[in-house]
Order: C-alpha cells, then sequence, then structure tokens
C-alpha cells in the first residue's frame, strides 16, 4: 500500500510526527516495536512532560498513541528491515511486506547495541534480524536466537515450530560468529553451539544500517532546522538525533518533522499530477 509519510518508531517522537502528519491531511503509516519494548514504558512516574505529571512511563505512551490514532494514524507491529529509494518513492521491507511513501520520518530511538565478530560478515549468509522473515530458510536446521527485546521468545518459540533446533542466549554481552561461506558456530559468553543460522533480536537498528550513506555525528543522526537529513525525503526526530533524552524534545522534534514530512510528500503529489496532466 502507498502512504503519503511511513513513521519509523512509535514512541513520542514517532507519535507526534503522525500526528502532525494528519493534521496536514496527509496519510500516515507508524512502523512500530511493541510498546513495552520501549525504554519509556518502564518508567515509574514522569514529572517533567508539561501539564501531565504523575504518568507512568507506561500510561504516558497509551495516551499520546490513543491520540494519534484518534488522528487516523494507521500501525504495524514490526521492523523495518531496509529501504530503498526509487524515484520520489521509498520503498520500505516490513517483515515479509513491502510499502511504500513519498517521505519518512525516522524516529526508532537509540541503537544501544555494537555489532558481533562476524555479523556483518555473515549478514545474510546465517545472520538475520528477523526469525518469522527467514526462518524457513532454516526450517530443520540448528540455529541460535540472540534476544534482546521482550518478544525474541516468541521468534524462538515460532522457530522451533518449523523445526528448528534453537540455542537461546538471552542478552548476551560478547558473542562471536564463525564459518566459512556460511555461518558454522557462534560463541556467546562462553558457550559455543554449532548452528546453520544466527537470528540477533534486537529493538532497534542502527541507523546507518537502515540508511547507508545517511549523515551522523557521534552516532546521532544530523538534521538541520526542518528536522531533514541528508537524504531527500527523510526526516528524523527523537533520541536518535541526540540529546537531551527527554519527552518534550522527543515530541517537539516529531511536530516539526511531521510537518516536514508532510510538505514533502503534498510537494511529490503536486510534482506526480502535473506530470500526468
Amino acid at each position: 500500500m502507498s502512504y503519503d509519510v511511513v513513521v519509523i518508531g512509535g514512541g513520542p517522537a514517532g507519535l507526534s510526527a503522525a500526528l502532525n502528519v494528519r493534521a496536514r491531511g496527509r496519510s500516515v503509516l507508524v512502523v512500530t516495536n511493541p510498546p513495552e519494548e520501549n525504554p519509556l514504558w518502564k518508567a515509574e512516574r514522569v514529572d517533567n512532560y508539561l501539564g501531565m505529571p504523575g504518568l507512568s512511563g507506561a500510561e504516558l505512551l497509551e495516551q499520546l498513541r490513543r491520540h494519534a490514532e484518534a488522528a487516523g494514524a494507521e500501525f504495524r507491529t514490526g521492523k523495518v528491515l531496509s529501504a530503498m529509494p526509487m524515484e520520489d518513492t521509498w520503498y520500505l521491507s516490513i517483515g515479509t511486506d513491502m510499502e511504500h511513501a513519498r517521505a519518512l520520518v525516522l524516529a526508532a530511538g537509540v541503537n544501544r547495541g555494537k555489532k558481533f565478530p562476524g555479523e556483518t560478515e555473515f549478514l545474510g549468509r546465517g545472520v538475520s534480524y528477523c526469525a518469522t522473515c527467514d526462518g524457513m530458510l532454516y526450517r530443520g536446521k540448528p540455529v541460535a536466537v540472540l534476544g534482546y527485546t521482550p518478544t525474541a521468545r516468541h521468534e524462538a518459540e515460532f522457530l522451533e515450530g518449523i523445526g528448528c533446533s534453537v540455542t537461546y542466549f538471552e542478552r548476551p554481552a560478547s558473542c562471536t560468529i564463525r564459518g566459512g561461506s556460511q555461518v558454522e558456530e557462534i560463541t556467546c559468553d562462553g558457550k559455543t553451539a554449532a548452528v546453520a543460522g544466527v537470528f540477533i533480536l534486537r529493538p532497534t537498528m542502527a541507523p546507518t544500517e537502515l540508511f547507508p550513506g545517511l549523515a551522523v555525528e557521534n552516532g546521532y543522526v544530523t538534521v538541520d532546522r526542518r528536522m531533514a537529513t541528508n537524504l531527500p525525503g527523510v526526516f528524523a526526530a527523537g533520541d536518535c538525533t541526540g540529546g537531551p533524552l527527554q519527552v518534550s524534545k522527543a515530541t517537539g522534534e516529531g511536530l516539526v518533522a511531521g510537518q516536514s514530512a508532510a510538505a514533502y510528500a503534498a510537494a511529490i503529489m503536486r510534482k506526480e499530477q502535473a506530470a500526468e496532466s
């Protein structure tokens, strides 16, 4: 399906962006992890968000999402695994589905996981970031799951359900992936397993993995005052652009990014209409 804007991330920045895209009359899809995977969800009390003191992080996220939903934002639970531009359209792989949009807002927070030795080398040759997407390639084979999210166990159960022998590593700190032309074994925190596949299930991907060529500084996405990145049609907001890592800053940046993305999408639509006339 085609959308004017796809927002990657369902935290305060992403929800604010989605709300403001809808306020400009444009269609928007929010692709997000389950809300309980957002670090804010675990906060017992949030007192520094203006006008809404005393809420838990979970309560605040639920209120923000209800507001965006009421405005007409659409939601999909999942991860954007790849993004490819073609003319004035971004094509996104979301799990096993493909969607496209005229503009994107990157609001996926901060990636706190570093790559393991062998992870980049064997990507696509045994290393995957989505069990439900690539699991069938390893049906009946031994695999490892590196779980860093509350839903990682469910993906491991999916793999077991299709006949995989699963070695599960709970939030391993140190791993090394080895093999020849394909993955052959993994060692995590001193434990070694012979495997044909490794599924690394982190909450987010590094922005530069999803968008090669994206400008970053000290690990944070570089944006201008319109929250535009150096990539045409890609805007960013929230923790991924740097500190302070606060809800107020995230929602403010989300507002600007949503307005900017909606305006960009409208300009592309006018260009398309002019070409057709």
